[in-house]
């Protein structure tokens, strides 16, 4: 007898994501749906608007990816208005993007996916000189794992703990059979974690010093950058590289090794291997470094054939709303994209309970709409973006950085290049992600601060010609995987917006042909250990580090009207 199992929300990611599978009478998943509850309507607000707005605008799509809508709204107006900002604009948006991807990757592990892998009630049994020992197997310089140290981590858990209340940790799966790690490997990452709080607000700190404040930073316009004050001033470079390198120590003697540590002892669980997803991977060139070069490049796989690398034809990118709450169902291109909603709501079907028990439930409509998220599709085809993606497809392409970091890691792991392709490859490949950008940054500040010796302009000037239409969009590599925001401008204002972001291509429900994204993918062929407690299907979706509030922004469980808005877009 099969059951559906409804997961709402997934916690521990930004907004709201529900999943739901079917399970046969083995609690095999074999029908997988993912649905974002939430509706996001800021390409409605632009409409009307002077594109110059945009990145600020865009840049409130979500509390966490600021950075990478505002610099991909500036940037797509830019290209529509045939702007080249000056390479110190450019390179000075490398630096605050890699601060970005600094804290994105590291708070996601950490703060968000580390607890799929470690069981916090085991680490306070852990012997803590057994401990610190250990950490020498993953590195030659450990991280905040001296005895002393460690024994105060433990400690102030346990503090938590004897009060009835585990504090961040509460109402997590503790105990589950999936999870691996020694009481020793769960303390060292553990202390990591700790480590993770205190230093986020460093590199936080760091992409201010050019962005004036984080979240949401000011110093992006289009044409270049207004932080000239700023780059002039030698103490907020060196204070920009000071801080950097804080993090770039913690990438390389804590998350490297922790995820070499997850590598070795995770390698037999089948909740983490053999589910790649939807096997097509796409990611676009980024991280400009000097006038004309980048650290990773653009391209998609096909099959997960690592031997054939494509180049992107930006025409074959389309969105289609088959199976999401709006009215247009047919595969448009961006730029003629439309974003009308059409909710038709849930259906009532009985369900499994946390108690282990049947009740009336609202429940997915599977053969109609189900998701606030569209369907974007490459030459029809579904596609997987994000780090794994990225690194894979520069794997292929061979670039020397990527090559070498993906070689070296495997070895260390002793596994194969085919595992990579997996939840723990994707995990691993976030990480690989940071740390090439983590010790690749410097070359873009050392030819910033070179070029500024002979050029210090930093915005490129421009005229919008209110009698001409102009359409233009920017493709980059985020956090999250391949975002794209895509614009039509008319009469000197938007006519028309659409953002194409990395969780929407990951989250897609199913299309007109069935094919669904990739988490709906790679829950097929799981197999779930407790009905009650699903933690591998959680595992395997924040490995793809859910943004669903790029996607979506107010909800109400009840279906019931909270206010209603109307924007003037002249004012």
């Amino acid at each position: 007898m099969s059951q559906r199992i409804v997961v709402d929300p997934i916690t521990r990611i930004e907004g709201h994501l529900r999943i739901e599978v079917v399970v046969d009478e083995k609690n095999v998943v074999k029908e997988a749906y993912s649905s974002s509850t939430l509706w996001r309507g800021i390409e409605t607000i632009l409409k009307g608007r002077d594109p110059r707005d945009a990145g600020f605008i865009t840049q409130r799509i979500c509390g966490v990816c600021t950075f990478s809508h505002y610099r991909a709204g500036v940037e797509a107006v830019e290209n529509a208005l045939g702007i080249t900002p000056p390479l110190n604009a450019k390179l000075t948006r490398t630096l605050m993007n890699a601060a970005l991807f600094l804290h994105d990757h590291t708070v996601h592990f950490y703060q968000l996916h580390a607890l799929d892998f470690v069981d916090i009630v085991s680490a306070l049994s852990a012997d803590v000189k057994k401990a610190s020992e250990l950490a020498f197997k993953y590195t030659d310089l450990p991280f905040a794992c001296g005895a002393d140290h460690l024994k105060g981590v433990q400690e102030k858990v346990k503090a938590f703990a004897a009060k009835g209340n585990l504090g961040p940790f509460a109402n997590g799966y503790w105990g589950h059979k999936t999870y691996k790690f020694s009481p020793e490997q769960n303390l060292i990452a553990l202390s990591h974690y700790l480590e993770c709080l205190r230093l986020q607000r460093t590199i936080a700190s760091a992409m201010a010093v050019f962005g004036g404040k984080n979240p949401h930073p000011q110093s992006l316009t289009v044409g270049g950058v207004t932080c000239i004050m700023d780059l002039k001033d030698p103490a907020r470079l060196g204070e920009y590289m000071t801080k950097f390198g804080e993090m770039v120590e913690f990438v390389n003697r804590a998350y490297y090794a922790d995820i070499l540590m997850a590598a070795e002892v995770y390698v037999d669980e089948p909740s983490v291997l053999n589910d790649v997803g939807v096997p097509n991977f796409i990611t676009f060139q980024d991280f400009q470094l000097g006038a004309n070069e980048f650290l990773f490049d653009s391209g998609y796989i096909l099959g997960g054939d690592l031997s054939k690398v494509f180049e992107i034809d930006e025409n074959k990118i389309t969105e289609e709303a088959t199976h999401s709450w709006y009215k247009n169902d047919a595969a448009l291109h961006p730029f003629d994209g439309q974003t009308e909603p059409n909710y038709t709501g849930f259906k009532s079907e009985k369900t499994l309970n946390a108690k282990g028990t049947l009740e009336e439930t609202a429940v997915l409509d599977h053969a109609g709409k189900y998701s606030w998220i569209k369907a974007p599709r490459y030459d029809n085809k579904p596609m997987q973006v994000g780090p794994l993606a990225n690194i894979a497809v520069n794997y292929a392409k061979g670039n020397p950085v990527v090559v070498k970091e993906v070689d070296e890691f495997l070895k260390k792991a002793n596994l194969p290049l085919a595992a990579v392709l997996s939840t723990l490859g994707r995990t691993a490949c976030r990480m690989l992600e940071c740390k090439i950008v983590a010790n690749n940054t410097m070359r873009a500040f050392n030819n910033l601060v070179n070029n500024l010796k002979v050029d210090d302009s930093t915005c490129a000037p421009y005229k919008i010609d209110k009698t001409k239409e102009y359409k233009g969009r920017c493709i980059v590599n985020v956090p999250r995987g391949m975002l794209s925001h895509w614009c039509r401008i008319k009469d000197g204002v938007i006519e028309n917006w659409q953002a194409v972001v990395p969780s929407t291509w990951n989250a897609s429900p199913k299309d007109a042909a069935g094919n669904g994204g990739s988490y709906e993918a790679c829950l097929i062929g799981l197999q779930i250990n407790d009905l009650k407690q699903p933690l591998e299907i959680i595992r395997k979706i924040h490995s793809y580090d859910p943004c669903i509030a790029c996607a979506v922004h107010v909800m109400d469980t009840k279906g019931n009207e909270l206010s209603s808005y109307k924007v003037n877009p002249n004012l």
